[in-house]
């Protein structure tokens, strides 16, 4: 269980930082300055913040299984719906999105363990599960670099298709997960 979970937060993780990678080439297509850049990032945040919550409260109505798999979905449609961005209004109605998709990813992972965990051992099973977020750096980090050293491939800039190689993962992940987790 928490081999799979890390494996999820990891793409959690990468949605967040890949835009930091993205913004090298995006933030000149899109002719965007760094205070708008900025703002995207925020918007993120704020839409994230918002479900945290009420995500848990859905979680706990309909189920872990069918709740994370949603969340997984949900974001990963979103975030490579990223590629599509024009401007600054569509990258922070898309970004919005993807932080709304994904608030309650974290928070009802770290719900589920205290389920499957008892007290006295949920402290190693959240640190492993933490253990994601370096390990994502780690690895997205060269990965995002990779991507990007493409450069257009198709005729599509190389940022686009970093939201799209690093996007549906996620929702492909959410159909396996709606398999694998039991509530």
């Amino acid at each position: 269980l928490i081999r799979f979970l890390v494996i999820l937060y990891a793409f959690s993780y990468l949605d967040r930082i890949n835009i930091g990678f993205a913004s090298l080439s995006m933030n000149r297509d899109l002719r965007l300055t760094a205070t708008q850049f900025g703002l995207a990032n925020t918007i993120f945040y704020l839409g994230y913040i918002l479900c945290e919550i009420p995500s848990n409260l859905m979680m706990a109505r309909y189920g872990a299984r069918l709740w994370l798999p949603r969340i997984l979905i949900t974001w990963g449609i979103a975030s490579a719906a990223t590629m599509f961005a024009t401007g600054a209004p569509s990258l922070y109605s898309i970004r919005a999105l993807v932080g709304l998709a994904e608030g309650g990813f974290l928070p009802g992972v770290l719900l589920y363990l205290t389920l499957w965990f008892p007290q006295a051992h949920r402290a190693k099973a959240n640190a492993l599960f933490m253990i994601a977020q370096p390990l994502t750096i780690a690895v997205g980090a060269p990965l995002s670099g990779l991507i990007l050293d493409r450069h257009s491939a198709w005729g599509m800039a190389a940022w686009r298709w970093l939201f799209l190689v690093e996007g549906l993962p996620s929702a492909i992940l959410g159909i396996v997960a709606y398999f694998y987790l039991t509530d």
